[in-house]
């Protein structure tokens, strides 16, 4: 049977929308692309959340969807560009005074995460996108309307309003998404959105100013490029990721409550001295006026959490992406998880497109578009079953890691668990025991799959601690029993003597 290529539209030029549209375009379809800004490779373009948004972390989900790609080079020249990151720093204050570094690495096997330019990665699809003959961009369209009966949808562009049909919608345009509104028009979608108490403000840590070893690759830096550092503040923390020019990306995450104290400050000196209290070093790394400069000046933005379901609607529409499962920034799988959903809604619209009986349906009359219509809203209908309850668990992962980050960190019971796990998956491989942290970023187990197998393990655990104390007690009662049995059993019969006397007396 010949195939039937279809008009795919994708609403959102993102990562999450510009590999969708690549893995579209590399099938045959004719592929549209609709941004609500400008090209995202002009400088001059605002970019998201009007700041320069925080350096994402690419783990091996996002790397394995482009994998997936069709396109041998991508990932050679994303990794070219990434920072690999083996684990945590943490940062604080001894008792005395001192302070220190003290690093966690992620992984007892050694791997990595991928500090990565948000820009960068974007730039990259897009420029191979451009290249391909079916594949049009459409920037500064903004979607007013959709019809997912008629597969018709409408832009404004410019105050003008054009029509357009397609075949497929694919709404990759973030967790405000225009596409998930209309959609909600058509399905019954299940929908929950909450803001967490916790804003976010951006800063910087310039690289180093002075002459350098140039054979020192690293001496750009002012603290170590490898990992990603932490400075715990319990109910709050500040963050630093690396970047290739030497310089770190910075976020300070608190309650709106402690924004607005420091915002109340005319002065801007509780701001440095906000810092030198909770996050010891970092006014030695970002001078107090640029910190004061940064937090007046860089936006405070809310963090928002999004599930939703279905995911589909009908054969015309999918939401990827932060558009189906906005999530918080601290499992840093938001960008994962949105490029991990196209590679398996791809492969689940492949794998319908190729069912055994469609030779047999066209040759008994049904049309090769009515087919692929009926194909293609069953495979919508198993995406959103397979992908859903696996985005709630990603979500709920995001928003334990703030905790752990900001706190449990600093735990001795966190850190004995962390190292007894990960002993146990590197001496005892038959088992098959990782770290949760290691399941989500250095694997491709379903995220639902490992919330149940971390379970799991948290209750051997549980009762191997509790095996472990209690038997030297229980041992230890045996141990008096057997040799003191003689006293411990005429005391008995005295107890019981006494008791029999008193119950007669009554």
């Amino acid at each position: 049977m010949e195939d039937a290529k279809q008009k795919i539209v994708v609403v959102g030029a993102g990562p999450v929308g510009s590999l969708a549209a690549l893995y579209a375009a590399n099938r045959g379809h004719q592929v549209e692309i609709y941004e609500l800004r400008g090209d995202l490779r002009d400088p001059s373009t605002t970019p998201l959340n009007f700041t320069r948004s925080i350096n994402l972390a690419l783990s091996e989900r996002g790397l394995n969807a482009m994998r997936h790609a069709g396109q041998p080079k991508l990932i050679d020249h994303v990794k070219a560009v990434t920072i690999p990151m083996k684990g945590r720093m943490i940062h604080g204050k001894r008792p005395n005074g001192d302070l220190y570094e003290e690093s966690q690495e992620y992984d007892a096997h050694g791997r990595s995460i991928l500090a990565i330019d948000r820009g960068g990665l974007n730039k990259r699809l897009l420029d191979i996108l451009e290249e391909m003959p079916n594949v049009t961009f459409f920037f500064n369209h903004k979607l007013t309307g959709a019809d997912f009966r008629k597969n018709k949808a409408w832009f404004d562009v410019q105050g003008n309003e054009i029509e357009i049909d397609f075949d497929l919608m694919i709404g990759a345009d973030g967790a405000h998404s225009a596409v998930r509104y209309h959609m909600m028009k058509y399905t019954r979608m299940n929908y929950k959105q909450e803001y967490i108490d916790t804003l976010w403000c951006e800063f910087q840590i310039l690289p180093q100013q002075e002459e350098s070893n140039t054979q020192d690759t690293n001496s750009q830096f002012k603290i170590s490029p490898n990992h990603l550092h932490i400075w715990p503040g319990r109910d709050f923390m500040f963050i630093a990721i690396p970047s290739e020019d030497g310089s770190f990306t910075c976020t300070l995450f608190a309650p709106a409550s402690v924004f607005s104290q420091l915002e109340a400050d005319t002065t801007g000196l509780q701001i440095p001295d906000f810092f030198d209290r909770h996050f010891p070093g970092v006014t030695a790394l970002i001078p107090p006026p640029e910190l004061i400069s940064s937090f007046r000046q860089n936006p405070h933005l809310p963090l928002i959490t999004i599930k939703c379901t279905p995911h589909h609607c009908s054969s015309s529409v999918v939401i990827v992406g932060d558009a189906a499962h906005a999530m918080v920034p601290f499992y840093g799988q938001g960008m994962n998880a949105g490029l991990e959903d196209v590679r398996i809604l791809f492969s689940i619209l492949d794998k319908h497109a190729r069912d055994d009986n469609s030779v047999d349906l066209v040759e008994g009359g049904v049309s090769v578009a009515s087919l692929r219509e009926s194909q293609r809203a069953s495979a919508l209908a198993e995406y959103t079953a397979v992908r859903t309850p696996d985005a709630h668990a990603i979500n709920d992962l995001a928003l334990q890691n703030y905790t752990e980050m900001r706190a449990s960190v600093l735990s001795p019971v966190y850190r004995l668990r962390k190292h007894l796990e990960e002993w146990l998956s590197v001496y005892v491989p038959s088992l098959g025991w990782q770290t949760k942290y290691s399941r989500v970023s250095f694997g491709n187990e379903r995220y639902s799959e490992v919330v149940a197998k971390s379970q799991h393990q948290s209750k051997v655990l549980m009762r191997g601690l509790v095996g472990a104390v209690g038997v030297p007690f229980v041992a230890g009662g045996l141990l008096m029993y057997f040799r003191y049995r003689r006293e411990v059993e005429a005391g008995l019969r005295g107890l019981l003597g006494w008791v029999g006397v008193f119950l007669q007396r009554r």
